[in-house]
């Protein structure tokens, strides 16, 4: 039985506890008696299940934190946190799940550190998923095409409380932000300058760069991977997006160097 399955069935018991345990009770009391409150069905650190949900009530929590993070959530926010619920396929109730934890991670005294440390434990040295969760949580911030100074300065508070550096951090926003203008860009020179941004590469580096980064990002990005370590099933289109896209990128240089 998947970690939502847990949830539907109603033994999903104080599988996390905590602050991140709290922010799930409340997203689905709403929607199931008895919440998520009953006594059977506890996990322990670093099991599957309870991995998988802490990264869903993180993950769309934080989108709504850092949203708000400059005092106003925008359309083009909401509409990737959105995208993020499509690319999921998350069904009617899921979605609601989704939306109302995004809500609480808007609130103005939504316990930020104290749900980063926790998911730093459940996470459990699974340092692909943290980058997963903050690859998503940055697409939010520069939902815009623009990354406003709050907005920075919240994703450094959040990178810092995940053990990330800045150096990591400032290569995964030039990565997100690659992504995008590789995805949307037309012209044959601006996809190529996206497909380096993609794979955090100068358009100098050399071939062997490329690939040892091409390699890199592919296997921190491999789907099954990423499940294995407790990405929600759920999220595997995003996964499988990403390592789409790596490729492509990874293609259309190796042709540009031919």
């Amino acid at each position: 039985m998947s970690w939502w399955g847990k949830v539907v069935g109603g033994t999903f018991g104080f599988m996390l506890a905590g602050p991140l345990g709290a922010l799930m009770g409340a997203a689905v009391g709403n929607y199931f008696d008895g919440g998520v409150v009953s006594a059977g069905g506890r996990l322990g650190l670093g099991e599957t299940e309870r991995v998988q949900s802490a990264f869903f009530t993180t993950t769309f929590a934080l989108m709504g934190y850092v949203a708000k993070s400059d005092g106003r959530v925008t359309r083009d926010e909401i509409a990737v946190a959105e995208r993020v619920m499509d690319q999921m396929r998350l069904n009617a109730t899921q979605r609601k799940v989704a939306i109302k934890l995004f809500e609480q991670g808007k609130a103005d005294d939504f316990p930020a550190q104290a749900i980063l440390a926790q998911f730093r434990r459940e996470s459990f040295r699974r340092s692909s998923l943290v980058q997963m969760l903050l690859e998503i949580v940055a697409a939010t911030a520069l939902a815009d095409g623009v990354l406003h100074a709050q907005e920075r300065a919240t994703l450094e508070e959040v990178a810092a409380a995940l053990g990330v550096s800045a150096s990591r951090l400032d290569a995964l926003l030039t990565r997100v932000s690659g992504q995008a203008g590789f995805e949307d860009a037309d012209a044959s020179g601006e996809k190529l300058k996206a497909a380096y941004a993609l794979l955090a590469l100068k358009n100098t580096a050399d071939m062997s760069e490329v690939k040892r980064a091409y390699r890199r990002q592919m296997s921190q990005h491999h789907p099954d991977k990423l499940v294995a370590k407790g990405l929600p099933e759920e999220m595997i289109d995003i996964a499988t997006r990403k390592t789409q896209a790596i490729k492509s990128a990874y293609d259309l240089i190796r042709k540009a160097r031919a």
